[in-house]
């Protein structure tokens, strides 16, 4: 138990650290440039309260549990004993054995994409602001399927060893060719979609199982190859966005040129 208060304890220490330079800048432009006080003073205190109290919990919790679950699943879906149940040690194994590691990337991206919180709050405010011409649902499942398919490919580039920058280059020109042709009424919310993914969700656990997955596949390094999966979890989801609107572009005009029949 006092292990555990310690290291609550340190943690809150660091916390508050890292804070307080925040904490200057506001009180310092509240004061000396703005020059009024702070109005519900005793709110925001108590909000600071709850916000540091938060911060702290959290960062005691992804060392505790998200960081190493993630490692745990990386090494338990890349033992020999679950890839290759068999004895005969000459039988290699190719990237195609690991197709457990990239269902499971897949899968625990898109389903903590779609609990993000930050996407949720961004998907909310375009809904909010296109008056429904953006629906919320719609665009988190988007940015989802984005994220989904970026950790599956970037979980293959750590198991086949291909270079990073391959990917990241031909992820750009896909996106930048998007845009060309995309509304311009969802480019800015595409790009921004990309950063809210990586996210107090989405972060931990993808990070966790890069390095986790480099650590397990013999002739990997961690360093080098653990990481990364972020940025497949940044890129992905513009690239999704993106074909979401020119796809429900696509269709509205084609509606436009097809009238239904309303005598059918």
């Amino acid at each position: 138990m006092s292990s555990w208060l310690n290291e609550i304890s340190s943690v809150l220490l660091s916390t508050l650290r890292d804070i307080a330079p925040i904490l200057s800048i506001i009180i310092f432009f509240q004061l000396a440039i703005i020059r009024r006080p702070f109005s519900h003073l005793k709110n925001l205190i108590i909000g600071m309260i709850y916000v540091i109290i938060g911060i702290t919990f959290f960062l005691v919790g992804l060392d505790k549990a998200l960081f190493p679950l993630g490692a745990m699943m990386a090494e338990q879906l890349t033992s020999d004993s679950f890839i290759q149940p068999s004895t005969d040690q000459s039988i290699s194994i190719a990237w195609r054995d690991y197709i457990w590691v990239y269902v499971f990337g897949a899968c625990i991206g898109f389903a903590t994409t779609l609990a993000e919180p930050s996407l949720i709050a961004v998907a909310i405010k375009a809904q909010q602001i296109s008056a429904g011409a953006i629906r919320a649902w719609y665009l988190r499942l988007a940015v989802s399927a984005g994220v989904s398919f970026g950790i599956a490919l970037g979980t293959y580039r750590i198991v086949s060893g291909t270079e990073l920058y391959l990917f990241i280059i031909a992820g750009y020109i896909v996106v930048i060719i998007q845009t060309m042709f995309a509304p311009k009424l969802i480019i800015g919310l595409a790009y921004d979609s990309g950063g809210v993914t990586t996210s107090t969700v989405t972060v931990p656990l993808v990070t966790a199982l890069g390095i986790g997955l480099a650590s397990s596949i013999p002739g990997r390094n961690p360093l080098l190859d653990g990481f990364g999966l972020i940025a497949f979890a940044s890129l992905f989801p513009i690239i999704a966005v993106l074909a979401y609107a020119q796809l429900t572009e696509w269709l509205a005009h084609r509606t436009q040129q097809n009238p239904p029949d309303k005598g059918d």
